[in-house]
């Protein structure tokens, strides 16, 4: 049976999105490979219809950049699966709707996949999917920045007790915290 891992970038007051795009995201080679390796690794990725339509508009070109080709080779080639109440099929960039509801539509999907499904985005597919207690772990890839306005992670969501698994810091103040629901 897959694990259900939400993955996303934050800032260390839990934005995800800069209100100035130049400060994104701290790029440095260790952080930034492991959690593309993280990626590449998974069995499927799992998205919102906002997060599909931004990433499948992206991701299919940089097979053309020399840094990217290999990871992106694989990413689009694996399976995603998008969450939607408008998109109708069939989909492209190697994606299928996630039919019915989520309660029985995940858990089908976690049986069918051996190993990770990465949900990437923390929008409100991640919020419901963590409402229904559907989540196994949490990936936060920390970035060592402050910003004053922006959508925060998981707002209005809980209360979930997370239990630390791991914590990986890196050289360029990033830090990689793994979560599972469940008592301390």
């Amino acid at each position: 049976m897959g694990n259900l891992i939400v993955h996303n970038a934050l800032s260390v007051n839990a934005a995800f999105e800069s209100p100035s795009p130049a400060n994104w995201l701290e790029l440095d080679n260790d952080s930034t490979d492991d959690g593309l390796d993280q990626l590449v690794l998974a069995d499927a990725l799992l998205m919102g219809r906002p997060v599909y339509e931004g990433l499948s508009a992206v991701w299919p070109q940089l097979t053309e950049d020399p840094a990217m080709g290999k990871s992106a080779g694989r990413i689009n080639a694996m399976p995603k699966y998008v969450a939607s109440r408008t998109l109708t099929g069939p989909l492209e960039w190697n994606a299928t709707l996630i039919e019915g509801e989520l309660e029985q539509a995940v858990p089908a999907l976690k049986e069918r996949h051996e190993g990770r499904l990465i949900v990437t985005g923390c929008g409100e597919f991640a919020h419901n999917l963590t409402q229904l207690g559907l989540v196994d772990e949490f990936w936060f890839w920390i970035h060592p920045h402050i910003w004053p306005t922006g959508p925060r992670m998981l707002d209005g969501v809980g209360p979930v007790r997370l239990r630390l698994v791991s914590a990986t810091p890196y050289r360029s103040g990033v830090v990689w915290l793994r979560y599972r629901p469940g008592s301390a």
